[in-house]
């Protein structure tokens, strides 16, 4: 894949069977990391990017998010899909206008949530959003795959009834991809799944858990990001090795990366790409 519309194309394409792992890197060297180890596409993340700069998640502007959308575009010759929190507005006008820009960075992919601080929006008002971010993406004449987000279960209302609602309405409003996060019994998942068949689900997998990438794909499941994980492993060793040093102890290096290595991966940066 060598220019935007090859890897729109490839990403459109993976959601039309099976399932992939999507992973989220939260900047260039891990970006292009997991494009070395193989997967077909990666996703951002708004908290392993934001405490990348010690900032907290949510803390970012749509100017950052859309720099930092661009970096990992620029970084990797994989689709990236954006993690784009709530679309940078509450407005309707607001959310097509960051959409539009989104786009404009070359993404294969964007969610827009339904929440905002931890509070659902109403759901005539989500799907106002939600329609918006369709338009824009049709205006652009750009391939890019829209996911709708239903934050029920992670904002303190794990209601399946409600959140299956809004995903049916996102379906209807034009999302070509429905994503409940925090959604994990299996049982629910199939009725995500179900709810909003034929269209595909992304699951979010953000810790330890007996799920694996075959069972989800017998539930229905298309795709599995992880969300903050891999920046939360990261900082989990990082923080052991930091805290060994303050105790005067050096074990915590163990299993480091090889410098080499990582100096043979990163020599030959990919060449930017132009949108097309």
């Amino acid at each position: 894949m060598t220019t935007i519309a090859e890897r729109r194309a490839a990403f459109r394409a993976l959601h039309e069977g099976g399932c992939f792992v999507l992973p989220n890197p939260w900047d260039r060297g891990s970006a292009r990391y997991l494009e070395h180890l193989g997967f077909a596409a990666l996703a951002t993340t708004s908290s392993g990017a934001a405490w990348s700069r010690g900032r907290a998640d949510g803390s970012a502007t749509r100017d950052e998010a859309l720099d930092h959308l661009a970096d990992i575009v620029a970084a990797t010759r994989l689709p990236v899909n954006a993690d784009f929190e709530n679309g940078y507005g509450d407005g309707v006008d607001e959310v097509g206008v960051s959409v539009a820009l989104a786009v404009e960075t070359g993404v294969a992919g964007l969610s827009i949530e339904d929440a905002v601080g931890g509070v659902p929006y109403d759901l005539p008002v989500a799907v106002e959003r939600l329609a918006a971010a369709r338009d824009a993406i049709d205006a652009s004449g750009h391939d890019v795959v829209l996911v709708g987000r239903a934050e029920g279960f992670i904002v303190g209302r794990p209601d399946l009834a409600e959140v299956t609602e809004r995903l049916q309405a996102y379906a209807a409003a034009g999302a070509d991809c429905l994503y409940a996060p925090g959604v994990s019994d299996p049982a629910d998942i199939a009725a995500v799944v179900t709810a909003v068949a034929p269209k595909p689900v992304n699951v979010l997998v953000g810790g330890p858990s007996p799920l694996t990438l075959a069972a989800a794909a017998e539930l229905g499941v298309r795709r599995i990001s992880v969300g903050g994980a891999l920046a939360r492993a990261a900082w989990g060793g990082f923080e052991r090795a930091a805290a060994g040093l303050v105790e005067g102890r050096f074990d915590g290096f163990a299993g480091a990366a090889p410098g080499a290595d990582l100096n043979a991966l990163f020599a030959d940066p990919p060449e930017a790409d132009q949108l097309g």
